[in-house]
Parts: structure tokens; C-alpha cells; sequence
């Protein structure tokens, strides 16, 4: 079932608030924040992905925990094809596989990173031109589109783009280059 909302019934209802200590941030959106969300099983999540990497004109930033997803794969690959910017960081659980999209985006030319830091780096999120946060529990899955109960959160926001690109920013600093299998 997908659903947009409007960021300002969203901020008046939830009183959106985020935090800045330590990695934490602490602001409010704008008013006129535009919010997309979107449920699975079958709500959408992969074409609403795929649509917003369509429409990205500089940079994808991604990290991902769990990255099976041939079509958003193959929507990041198109548009690294076009001059987008783009650039992964996956847990390390992607260097095990036979073939992942690790594998896939790094033999395209797109530069794919494994954050092996951590027990799990179980990010899910895009950051688009630097002025969108895709996030939520989704999985970059055909199992998180089609089977899992999942949400996906689309914010048009540079604010809340800026500490998501810090945070990416800090965990590339740490992540290894993966030379693919």
C-alpha cells in the first residue's frame, strides 16, 4: 500500500525531531518538507527506488545492508552510465557471496566499498544530489518488495541530506575498496 504525506501534517502530527550529539543530529524540517512512504509486501518500494535514481542529475550515495535487488542494481548502473556520480558501501556479508551486487556495481566501474568495521553495517539508505534521503527498513531486496513487511521513507530535504552524508562520509573513511570475486 503506498501512501505519500505531506511533511507538514507529518511534522505537526509526529513532531519530527532529530537530534545532533555525538552521531545524532537536531533540527526540524521545513514545513513544506515533501515525505513519500511506502509499506511492503508489494507496495511499491522497488519502482519508488528505481523512479528516484532515475531522476538523480549529480550523486547516489548508497549504503546498504542486504543488496539483491537486480533492478535497483541495474537503475544505478544506468544512471552511472549517464554521469551520475555514484557510490556504494556494503556490509561485509557481501564479499561472501557468489555474486552480489557488490560484485555487479564494481564491474560496472561503480566504486563499491565494505564497511567491515562493524558486527553489521545494516544501513538502508540512497542519499540523491545531496537534497533526498531514501531510508526506512527496507532492504535493497526482492524479498524486502515482495514478501517482507517493510516501510520506505523518501525525504526531499537538503538539512536532513547533510548529516546522512556526514555519517556516509565517516563510515568511507573506514570501509575497504572490495576488488570483487
Amino acid at each position: 500500500m503506498k501512501k505519500c504525506l505531506s511533511i507538514s501534517f507529518f511534522l505537526i502530527a509526529l513532531q519530527l525531531f532529530i537530534f545532533q550529539t555525538g552521531n545524532t543530529a537536531d533540527f526540524k524540517l521545513p514545513k513544506d518538507t515533501s515525505v513519500k512512504l511506502f509499506f511492503s509486501p508489494k507496495g511499491e518500494c522497488t519502482d519508488a527506488i528505481i523512479s528516484e535514481i532515475d531522476q538523480a542529475k549529480k550523486e547516489i550515495l548508497v549504503q546498504a545492508y542486504s543488496f539483491t535487488s537486480a533492478p535497483i542494481a541495474k537503475a544505478l548502473m544506468s544512471a552511472h552510465k549517464k554521469g551520475v556520480k555514484v557510490q556504494a558501501i556494503l556490509d561485509k556479508s557481501q564479499r561472501s557471496e557468489k555474486y552480489t551486487s557488490a560484485t555487479f556495481l564494481t564491474n560496472v566501474g561503480i566504486p563499491t566499498y565494505i564497511d567491515a568495521k562493524h558486527a553489521i553495517a545494516h544501513n538502508k539508505i540512497m542519499i540523491i544530489d545531496r537534497a533526498k534521503v531514501i531510508t526506512g527498513s527496507f532492504n535493497f531486496t526482492k524479498a524486502a518488495e515482495e514478501r517482507n513487511a517493510e516501510n520506505l521513507l523518501i525525504i526531499s530535504s537538503k538539512e536532513l541530506a547533510k548529516p546522512y552524508l556526514e555519517n556516509w562520509q565517516m563510515h568511507r573513511e573506514h570501509a575497504e575498496k572490495y576488488a570483487g570475486t
